[in-house]
């Protein structure tokens, strides 16, 4: 089962990030230590399909850098032993290979790439290099060039434009305008008695009622301005815990963690509006 099989890695990027990976199509240039590496890992986690491209023969150096390779494999192909042991690692992915020079590919069959989601590049000279990115390129297909020299080398992405949106955030404020509550809201909390000794009633009132009508309470107290200052603050969290019934309400609980967002005015800062009267004059 899919979902159990990559449960982890699903809970990172969700099914819509696993479904564009089981769809990609990735495709490695010269499989020595550090493109195996990079195809070991998208193997195992799920990607569409891959395709190695290497002319070369197994050598006795292979051994002691390429952990997908052993001595049974001396004289073989290189692409297809890699290929081979990819496909024990991961039977859905589909891996096949292509025994044939990496630069001799570039200058005669620049239209072999165009099928890919990604190009892996490893170890290639830079002529060889930047026609390839220039094939790329006008295929808008990602190209990823890596040279590695012993326990130090680069990694470059060459695309035109990549969207990255983070979509969980570590740190993610609610805009819930609990300093100036919208109308509906306030009415909505002002018809729920916080102070009911029901206790039920009492720990499942939700935490923004429980703000909204003790912010309101505080306001009233203070000329009308809410908790500013830490001390005030401070107070204002003893106010909440004054309305609990007992130790155990994980919504005044919440509410006390919470009661931070009441001082807080969000909405668009003037920085925001600076730089976009900037571009606007600019253009």
């Amino acid at each position: 089962e899919p979902k159990t099989k990559y449960d982890r890695q699903l809970r990172i990027w969700g099914d819509q990030g696993q479904a564009a990976l089981e769809k990609a199509s990735i495709c490695l240039l010269n499989c020595g230590p550090t493109g195996t590496e990079a195809l070991k890992n998208l193997v195992l986690g799920g990607i569409g399909s891959v395709t190695v491209v290497d002319d070369s023969k197994v050598e006795p150096s292979d051994l002691g850098n390429n952990f997908l390779l052993d001595e049974g494999c001396l004289g073989h192909s290189r692409a297809k032993s890699i290929c081979s042991f990819l496909q024990e690692l991961n039977d859905a992915v589909k891996a096949k290979y292509v025994e044939e020079s990496v630069a001799t590919m570039i200058d005669t069959n620049p239209s072999f790439f165009s099928e890919f989601t990604v190009v892996i590049a490893t170890q290639l000279p830079e002529s060889s290099l930047l026609k390839l990115d220039g094939i790329c390129g006008s295929a808008n297909i990602v190209l990823v060039a890596a040279r590695s020299y012993g326990l130090t080398g680069l990694v470059r992405v060459s695309i035109k434009e990549h969207c990255v949106i983070e979509s969980k955030p570590d740190h993610f404020l609610d805009d819930l305008r609990l300093h100036n509550p919208w109308t509906e809201l306030k009415q909505f909390a002002k018809s729920i008695d916080i102070c009911d000794k029901d206790a039920v009633v009492h720990k499942h009132t939700p935490y923004i009622v429980i703000l909204v009508r003790l912010a309101e309470k505080w306001a009233d107290a203070h000329d009308g301005q809410l908790p500013s200052t830490r001390q005030e603050k401070r107070e204002f969290k003893d106010l909440i815990r004054a309305h609990m019934l007992n130790v155990d309400e994980d919504n005044y609980k919440e509410a006390v963690e919470s009661s931070y967002k009441v001082s807080l005015t969000p909405g668009i800062s003037e920085l925001i509006y600076i730089i976009a009267f900037v571009n606007v004059t600019l253009t």
